[in-house]
């Protein structure tokens, strides 16, 4: 049920270049990350209008934010998948494999014809390239930390572990400053949304098919790996499993369910951090909801109307841009302080952290009779919760992985990580939305949620044991005579 921890054993140097190894983890996150946001982004600012044309605001953006959740369930599925893919014949040819699957499914998301061409097929080809980014990004993650954590020297395991973690800031502030070009590029009106009828006709599809020269320099570096000594001493004594999913639940179920909920307020944080922020800060004020409506002789009725901040989209997503500069830094930070002290005594501190920034949402995201001071409170939300976010993201590299032994750590790790994203990922827009409107535009009960997300990871993670010392290059897991 639980990893061995066995006696150091030499060290071998990595078959890897130590610059080729941080390369390929760092920029096939980054690049699967980068889609990711993408989509993130015009789940917001336009899937509603071309793909759900619910004629309610909050329906259509809770509609586009289900087909975003829709990944997060295919992201098991990738994991098991991709995981025992690369338990049996090795990570390189599963993270190439994953970072095709990724790149062609955003590719073709902008190529996809809109409601208005073909009615709901439209929604449903989203719906079904969705999965697919799901289902890539299932495989991805864990494959990149395995080649980071696995090719670390002795004692910088957490520091490596951090690099495929630093794609996911670098991954959004590509994402979002390719957004903001095209909305600089296009003539704009004035306004909360800021969406011009060429951004709506073409300019949202720019980001989707530009990952494909992405893909291009991320295959480039990945293909010139080679598997690491792990692995190969996993396939030497026998330890490789024909069945790593079965042997994963039978011998490290407890570790799986431990990786899932320490994994948890990571997901909640990040998700509210982008997307529900993106949406809250970006919707019309009450004011000039109903000013719109006038102006356009519609109806309005400001009872059912759930007012956000009312910033500008290029106002806001700089802000964000602001606050992820903060989550890459402290991403990287983290990983010496988890090798110095250890990872769960650092995650530790940072979920009590995140437990009472949820509680200050109020006192954080609420608009005030001072424009700047709205701004200004806002700006510091952002900067300290991505700072949260890159303390507890960052030591995530190698702390799951960890928890499993070489010839189920792809496995293991990735449902752990992934399984989490159904909970945590696919839920929280959701929930967030419902319990926006649910409170009347107020955001105290979303950072109850973040809290309580909080208490449960806290809780996991007092339930496990420190996992810095547990040695790759020993604990291979069960041998030839093994079952299963």
């Amino acid at each position: 049920m639980s990893s061995t921890i066995i006696a150091s054993a030499p060290a071998t140097a990595p078959a890897n270049p130590r610059s080729r190894v941080i390369l390929a983890s760092l920029i096939g996150t980054t690049i699967e990350f980068y889609d990711f946001y993408v989509y993130a982004t015009a789940a917001v600012l336009v899937f509603p209008i071309l793909f759900f044309p619910t004629g309610n605001d909050t329906t259509a953006l809770l509609s586009s934010f289900a087909v975003f959740g829709a990944a997060m369930v295919a992201r098991p599925i990738g994991a098991i998948v991709f995981g025992h893919f690369g338990d049996r014949f090795g990570r390189k040819a599963t993270l190439v494999a994953s970072l095709l699957t990724m790149g062609v499914a955003t590719f073709l998301i902008g190529l996809l014809p809109t409601f208005n061409e073909i009615g709901w097929w439209a929604a449903f080809l989203l719906l079904v390239l969705r999965l697919a980014q799901g289902f890539a990004l299932g495989g991805e993650w864990s494959g990149a930390a395995l080649v980071a954590t696995e090719n670390a020297p002795k004692g910088k395991r957490a520091w490596y572990g951090t690099f495929p973690q630093l794609g996911a800031p670098i991954g959004f502030i590509i994402a979002n400053t390719v957004f903001l070009v095209i909305n600089f590029a296009l003539p704009h009106p004035d306004g909360g949304a800021q969406r011009s009828a060429e951004f709506l006709s073409w300019g949202w599809r720019v980001p989707f098919l530009f990952s494909a020269v992405m893909v291009i320099i991320g295959l480039w570096v990945r293909l010139r790996l080679v598997e690491s000594e792990t692995f190969a001493k996993a396939e030497k004594t026998g330890a490789i499993r024909k069945f790593p999913l079965g042997s994963v639940i039978r011998h490290h179920w407890w570790h799986l369910i431990l990786g899932t909920f320490i994994m948890l307020a990571t997901y909640v944080l990040f998700y509210l951090m982008t997307s529900f922020t993106l949406s809250y800060g970006t919707k019309a004020t009450t004011d000039a909801a109903q000013a719109a409506a006038e102006a356009a002789g519609t109806a309005f009725d400001p009872a059912t109307y759930v007012p956000g901040l009312g910033f500008g989209y290029t106002d806001f997503v700089i802000m964000q841009i602001i606050g992820v500069v903060f989550f890459g830094i402290f991403t990287l930070l983290s990983g010496p302080v988890a090798d110095a002290v250890g990872r769960k005594k650092l995650l530790i501190w940072v979920t009590v952290g995140i437990i009472a920034f949820g509680l200050l949402f109020n006192v954080f995201l609420l608009p005030q009779a001072d424009p700047k001071f709205t701004g200004a409170l806002v700006q510091a939300c952002l900067i300290f919760g991505f700072t949260l976010m890159g303390a507890t993201f960052g030591p995530m590299g190698a702390l799951l992985p960890e928890l499993f032994p070489t010839n189920v750590r792809y496995t293991g790790s990735a449902i752990s990580y992934n399984v989490s994203s159904i909970l945590g990922a696919a839920l929280a827009p959701i929930v967030a939305v419902a319990l926006w409107a649910a409170a009347g535009g107020s955001p105290w009960l979303v950072g109850v949620y973040l809290s309580g997300a909080g208490v449960l990871t806290l809780i996991a993670l007092l339930l496990s044991k420190e996992t810095k010392d547990v040695e790759y290059e020993t604990n291979i897991g069960i041998g030839v005579t093994g079952s299963l």
